[in-house]
């Protein structure tokens, strides 16, 4: 490819609206331009590198086995109505009507139509395991589109869904697809982590996410150094940080804390750890009869230490609160526990309340908590003796650095990243929903065991950007750069020397496979090595004539901090031999 004939444009200085690192280097790159909120059009470079990160993604997908199709952007409400996620997937889901005021909804995923062609393609399990992929424009109306390709409304992803007669079999087929996956972000050239994780609106009970590391990163992955253990911070195992309970040393007492409302005010008044004290949530329940009509409500009081956190997500895993929870209102908090929130505790409540403790609430003694009166803490409050046992022991927190791993093998650490895939095992939630069934060796009908599996392809190149640049701009990964390597000619109008070598260059490594580009623009060498290294190709070689009269060429890599001089005659056989091994 010759600059000449290409498209570039770039710009010195991002728009004002650009938030990340990616979004502003892709921009000024000439990659993506604004179309709207959330929605971009990939210019030549951009969609040369997309094209690349959708190669690896086919021929790893193709390589397990799976089958590409191409499903409809514009689904029919009908289908999504059978599983109950037209009325609940949220605003998220962008619902049109066609001229005969039909619904139908611009796709965010597509469980639904391919359990559709499961089950009118899919009639015996002699046609099993089967696994149908695509590559396609997804859609979802974000409240607060932001950080570019990396949260926008329109997007490309690559989504694959399994289909097995057994659980057995549709955990070999997740097995296969987690596999692909670590293949395919290898091949990428990202430092990524395969993380447990929870499966959220999607459903099914096995779960992974695959997140490159990048500082930016808005997720929080969870892992042992010295081990193999990762999850996301949603899901991470918290252990009691106290493996025993100790014996009482104190005794309760009603203690003035006048205007102190937070767990480290009390601690710092009191002069104690702030692990010394517990946090009370209030959450609440909305009961409903078995006709569905409102049937009261019920208020739950949960405790984690006080220098932890809630987590929400374990939360809405405990019997009771997995239909759904708030967090109770400040009249309800008012008539249940008689005080405002900042002096809530579990002892002499005004109305009976459910108590979860977490695993470390549970084995404290001697602890600090809120007595339920404005100004005043309760000091040495300790289990079974001021308080009644927990009516349950919870994981509820997150999971801080330095806790011990629930493998026993180390301490964990964390890490930010950005979640680029994602594993699920379905089980028959869909299926079931929708009815899709296949007969079995026994003649009687069962329904699918499913896996879906997905990638966001644009979302790629953000997160690439976010692990791999530096100030000068992007420094791609190979297997995903718009070009491989650029020939940078210096006086291209002025020298034939010059543009003689820099064909012959260009040529030699066409033939050997690269994807080389030769910029014939006649820039200056400062406006060339600008454009490039803002671009982010991997390998640059320049030549000019005061290098030719010496018989030698310049290369330099992206990350190098200098440039190579390289005999002319040997500079293409060094830039392919350079590429060997790091090509996918």
């Amino acid at each position: 490819m010759r600059a000449s004939q290409f498209h570039l444009f770039t710009l010195k200085e991002a728009p004002s609206d650009a938030e990340v690192v990616s979004q502003k280097l892709m921009l000024r790159a000439g990659m993506i331009r604004k179309t709207a909120a959330g929605i971009y059009s990939y210019m030549p470079l951009g969609l040369r590198s997309i094209r690349k990160v959708e190669g690896i993604i086919r021929e790893e997908m193709n390589r397990a086995g799976a089958m590409e199709l191409v499903m409809p952007l514009v689904q029919p409400a009908e289908l999504w109505q059978e599983t109950g996620r037209w009325g609940t997937m949220g605003e998220e889901m962008l619902r049109i009507k066609d001229r005969h005021e039909r619904d139908f909804a611009l796709q965010p995923t597509s469980e639904e139509v391919v359990t559709d062609i499961a089950r009118q393609e899919l009639k015996s399990y002699r046609q099993l395991p089967k696994n149908f992929y695509q590559i396609q424009t997804k859609f979802r109306d974000e409240r607060r589109p932001r950080f570019g390709v990396m949260r926008g409304r329109e997007f490309v992803m690559k989504d694959a869904y399994s289909f097995d007669r057994s659980a057995e079999a549709a955990g070999r087929s997740y097995d296969i697809m987690y596999a692909a996956y670590q293949r395919i972000f290898g091949r990428l050239g990202l430092e990524y982590r395969a993380v447990a994780a929870d499966t959220g609106a999607i459903g099914g009970d096995r779960s992974h996410e695959f997140q490159v590391i990048a500082d930016t990163g808005e997720d929080a992955i969870v892992y042992c150094p010295a081990s193999s253990y990762a999850a996301n911070i949603e899901l991470a195992e918290a252990v009691s940080l106290l493996p025993n309970r100790a014996a009482p040393e104190q005794g309760l007492e009603k203690t003035p804390t006048p205007g102190r409302e937070t767990c480290a005010d009390v601690a710092d008044l009191l002069d104690l750890p702030l692990a010394r004290t517990v946090k009370s949530l209030v959450l609440a329940t909305d009961d409903v009869d078995e006709a569905g009509r409102p049937a009261g409500v019920t208020i739950w009081m949960l405790l984690v230490r006080g220098d932890h956190g809630l987590n929400e997500v374990k939360v809405g895993k405990i019997e009771g609160l997995k239909a759904g929870f708030r967090f109770a209102t400040e009249a309800e908090i008012l008539e249940y526990f008689g005080s405002k929130p900042g002096y809530l505790g579990p002892i002499g409540t005004l109305k009976p309340v459910r108590i979860v403790a977490d695993r470390t609430v549970a084995n404290m003694a001697d602890f600090v908590c809120g007595a339920n009166e404005e100004d005043f803490h309760y000091t040495g409050v300790n289990w079974g003796r001021d308080l009644p046992e927990p009516e349950r022991v919870a994981d509820i927190r997150n999971v801080v650095e330095g806790d011990p791993s629930p493998d026993g093998k180390g301490k964990l650490a964390i890490q930010r990243g950005i979640e680029v895939g994602h594993v699920f095992y379905l089980g028959t939630k869909y299926s079931r929903a929708m009815n899709a069934t296949f007969l079995d060796e026994d003649g009687k009908p069962k329904h699918f065991e499913m896996g879906c599996y997905g990638i966001g392809v644009t979302r790629i190149l953000g997160a690439a950007i976010e692990q791999n640049h530096d100030a000068r701009g992007i420094i791609w990964p190979l297997s995903i750069a718009p070009f491989e390597v650029v020939v940078c000619p210096v006086g291209w109008s002025k020298s034939q020397a010059v543009r003689e070598e820099a064909q012959k260059l260009y040529d030699a490594l066409l033939a050997a496979g690269v994807d080389v580009m030769l910029d014939d623009r006649d820039e200056r060498p400062g406006v060339m090595f600008a454009d490039w290294e803002l671009i982010g190709v991997p390998h640059r070689v320049t030549l000019g004539d005061r290098g030719l009269k010496e018989g030698v060429a310049e290369y330099q890599g992206r990350r190098d901090g200098e440039a190579t001089k390289v005999a002319v005659a040997d500079i293409a056989a060094f830039v392919t031999e350079r590429l060997k091994g790091t090509r996918s």
